[in-house]
């Protein structure tokens, strides 16, 4: 069994990808499994960032690493959060006062057109890597609903749904997700690899 090692302390990310990638008999450590060090984003981009996290780790550890940036942006917030998606929440007192901000600053007719971005990032060193890039276009919902994913899944209504990726099921949201579409990718470049 090949194994790649994802840059993330994300309990979440590191399962999602991983069941992706399972059909190809990789297993994906996380960053906890490898001691691999959290680095400071300070990137301008979802691609910098995760770019900077794969660089690190291929530094850190020898071997080829996975890295991702991702983060919701909204219309009418001007595409915020953005690439600040995780500090946003921590800098208004975690998701649920987040959700209730947000709502707040929407409320008078703005915008709820938003999409999540999904960037990964495949190192092999810092000269070889790859990237490739999803996303999942949907709107903000009136209140939080739902207790399935993690983040802002509660507030955000995929294109085509009716409901928050809160009530959508997990091997739904598996096919449809921003992470789904940049780490299919992935799959489809490790196949070809190991075919060659």
């Amino acid at each position: 069994m090949d194994t790649i090692i994802f840059a993330t302390h994300n309990a979440h990310k590191l399962e999602e990808v991983g069941k992706i990638l399972s059909p190809l008999n990789i297993k994906v450590l996380g960053g906890d499994d490898c001691n691999l060090p959290e680095v400071e984003e300070t990137g301008e981009t979802f691609e910098e960032n995760a770019l900077i996290k794969a660089i690190a780790g291929v530094k850190a550890l020898g071997k080829p690493v996975l890295a991702e940036d991702a983060g919701l942006s909204i219309e009418g917030l001007g595409g915020a959060p953005g690439v600040y998606s995780a500090r946003f929440a921590s800098a208004h007192g975690g998701y649920p006062e987040t959700f209730k901000y947000i709502n707040e600053q929407l409320s008078s007719g703005k915008s709820r057109d938003a999409f999540y971005t999904s960037i990964m990032v495949l190192a092999y060193s810092e000269d070889e890597y790859y990237v490739f890039k999803g996303y999942m276009h949907g709107k903000i919902a009136l209140e939080p609903s739902g207790t399935n994913g993690f983040g802002y899944d509660p507030i955000f209504i995929p294109n085509g749904f009716n409901t928050t990726l809160g009530h959508i099921e997990e091997i739904v949201k598996n096919k449809i997700s921003h992470r789904a579409q940049s780490i299919k990718q992935v799959y489809e470049f490790l196949k070809n690899k190991k075919g060659e």
